[in-house]
């Protein structure tokens, strides 16, 4: 094993003479003097990858944890998306793919170490940054701030959290050795020191004076200087374009002494809708991961696996215009989606072995895949006619339209219906005047689509029709922004629609319970009584399709690609798998883990097609993923 850097070899001789270790007793500190982490008061320096239990099967959390331990790694870091546990508020959930600790236990039985960024807020590329979206319900709360409202209800939440993680606590006999205290807070506008010191009160106050908590911001003087506070010890991130001299400059700047941290050193990058899939090359992360471990720099690689955006978890970007991130988060990490070993991996390893021994063995394989091959769908019907079953409980009435989260409905899609004023005989502007579709609507007169009405986008559009027919805007939340200054993400109609010259009045709005239908075994189940007899035909427009992938023995991992389909959501025996939108790309195909599948029974495939199905109506599963297919239009 070579030696690291002189700093960290002074480091280890320094504590070594200063007897600072105390037999019998687990601890982890921060060596200001001789700026180093201690561990049980040794020198230590972490080795460490991001994975995010929420965007993997809990069948899949020890493979991956081996594969990391495998790589040489001696820590993990991991978001608690407080969303993922807390989506109607009050009511929690630490079960199934959302067992925190049971994922924990397994990292420990493992042998790494947890670096915990128990937010409130992530970012991570997730739903609202993490946030809940009942926090909006608050119509003028500030989120990220010392708004009462706000405090109240992180307060609450981390009351259930961190006693939870307490005892998870390296010096309480766990293996969670640093926790993150908000995540990026430089990076947001509001710079509130007094929500910073209201956490840390929080984290004190739950989880003892004796676990090291800490920052992380971007490598800018202004990030740094409203992400930190004192007592809190400040670490930066960045990736391979960057000077990694200055940026550690920087974060001297701010904690002058103690160890040099990057937080979040990028193995590759998001993608959204439209963009060109994001890749970064395996000798540069390896060169630049060699020279931070060189000079006695604890590193945490993100993403180490990034996993999949299942369901509606994706997040979204607000720049210039809203972009939606796609439903793969493989991020071009050392682990693919699927979990499988890379080169990039390998060339990690390659560079770990230089500073600490590793374990003897192989990495683990990459888990089985299979192609089924083509399944054929049948059409059930359009939204429309299926609202007695997707929306139970029926619509809510109002003269104007209510957002998702007025209705309570946070997620997925609801259906606004009205009726047209006038007679329409020649092509009358629909609009959108004040941008107020959030994110995307398909507009139908009497079941019949006529276009669509997009978020910064395409705000108009021309409708036909006579008086009194019925008009329906299915609108679709793509993810809420979860970076930046407008995480304020209301969903739906969030704004007035134009024809013509009328502001449309007179709402009837179906909040839409696909999943829970689904969940239940429709359209599958004997019992579809209001379903009508499924059909060969495509239709135009928002509409549910339906098959049955034949059980042959085996339920190993593939890939759903979904050939000249427009844009839509999937569900596999009653998991929601994502969103697909070949035509925009990158990505080509859906993420299948294995143990959805049923080696016996057929397996239901339930298909939402938002705008217009292929006439052949064949979905095709894969044995590789499709990734990085040339952008569409954006």
């Amino acid at each position: 094993m070579a030696a690291a850097s002189f700093l960290f070899a002074v480091c280890t001789a320094l504590s070594t003479l200063s007897g600072s270790s105390v037999t019998g007793t687990r601890s982890f500190s921060i060596d200001y003097k001789n700026h180093c982490f201690l561990k049980d008061g040794k020198p230590f320096q972490y080795i460490s990858g991001s994975i995010h239990y929420s965007r993997i099967p809990q069948y899949y959390w020890k493979d991956r944890l081996v594969k990391m331990y495998m790589t040489g790694l001696n820590a993990v870091q991991v978001y608690v998306p407080w969303n993922f546990h807390e989506a109607v508020q009050g009511v929690h959930n630490f079960t199934g793919d959302r067992d925190l600790e049971h994922f924990l236990n397994l990292a420990n039985q493992t042998g790494l170490l947890v670096i915990l960024r128990p937010g409130p807020y992530i970012c991570a590329e997730w739903e609202m940054g993490g946030l809940p979206a009942w926090l909006l319900q608050k119509p003028n709360i500030i989120l990220r701030s010392s708004d009462a409202d706000y405090l109240e209800a992180v307060s609450s939440w981390l009351a259930v959290l961190l006693p939870k993680i307490k005892p998870w606590l390296y010096i309480n006999g766990g293996n969670i050795i640093t926790v993150q205290v908000e995540n990026e807070y430089g990076s947001y506008f509001a710079c509130d020191y007094n929500y910073m010191r209201h956490l840390r009160t929080l984290f004190r106050f739950f989880l003892g004076e004796d676990v090291v908590l800490f920052t992380t911001d971007g490598n800018t003087d202004k990030e740094m200087t409203c992400g930190s506070l004192d007592g809190l010890y400040a670490t930066v991130d960045f990736g391979t374009d960057t000077n990694i001299t200055v940026a550690f400059k920087r974060q001297r700047r701010f904690e002058p002494q103690g160890p040099l941290v990057n937080s979040e050193f990028y193995t590759g990058w998001l993608d959204h809708w439209g963009d060109q899939h994001a890749m970064v090359g395996a000798q540069k992360v390896s060169r630049v991961l060699e020279e931070m471990l060189t000079m006695g720099a604890s590193v945490n690689m993100y993403m180490f696996e990034g996993g999949t955006n299942f369901g509606y978890w994706n997040g979204a970007d607000h720049d210039s215009r809203f972009r939606s991130v796609v439903t793969s988060y493989d991020y071009d990490a050392p682990l693919t989606e699927a979990g499988d070993p890379t080169e990039k991996l390998l060339a990690i390893r390659d560079v770990v072995k230089q500073f600490r021994d590793i374990p003897a063995g192989p990495i683990p394989p990459a888990t089985p895949k299979f192609a089924y091959g083509f399944v054929t769908l049948e059409k059930i019907g359009n939204i429309s006619s299926l609202l007695d079953t997707i929306s139970p409980l029926g619509p809510v009435q109002s003269k104007y339209p209510l957002t998702f989260e007025e209705i309570k409905q946070y997620y997925g899609y609801m259906l606004y219906r009205t009726t047209l004023p006038h007679d329409l005989t020649e092509p009358t502007p629909l609009i959108s005047p004040l941008n107020g579709v959030h994110d995307r609507a398909y507009v139908s007169v009497n079941g019949v689509f006529q276009g669509l009405l997009q978020r910064d986008t395409a705000l108009v559009m021309n409708v036909t029709g006579k008086q009194g027919d019925t008009l329906d805007i299915l609108v679709e939340n793509m993810g809420r922004v979860n970076f930046g200054s407008k995480i304020n993400d209301y969903k739906g109609l969030v704004s007035n629609l134009i024809l013509g010259k009328d502001v449309l009045t007179g709402w009837k709005i179906y909040p839409l319970d696909i999943d829970a239908a689904i969940s239940r075994g429709w359209p599958h189940s004997n019992s579809r009584k209001s379903v009508p007899s499924p059909r060969r035909e495509p239709s135009a427009g928002p509409t549910l399709y339906m098959g049955t992938l034949q059980p042959n023995g085996l339920a190993w991992d593939t890939f759903l690609k979904l050939i000249e389909w427009t844009k839509g959501q999937v569900w596999i025996n009653g998991v929601n798998l994502g969103r697909y939108w070949p035509g925009r790309g990158p990505q080509q195909t859906l993420y299948v883990p294995g143990p959805l599948l049923s080696t016996s029974l057929p397996n239901n495939i339930t298909l939402l097609e938002l705008e217009g199905a292929p006439a052949h109506l064949r979905i095709v599963f894969m044995d590789r993923p499709q990734l990085n297919a040339t952008a569409g239009k954006s």
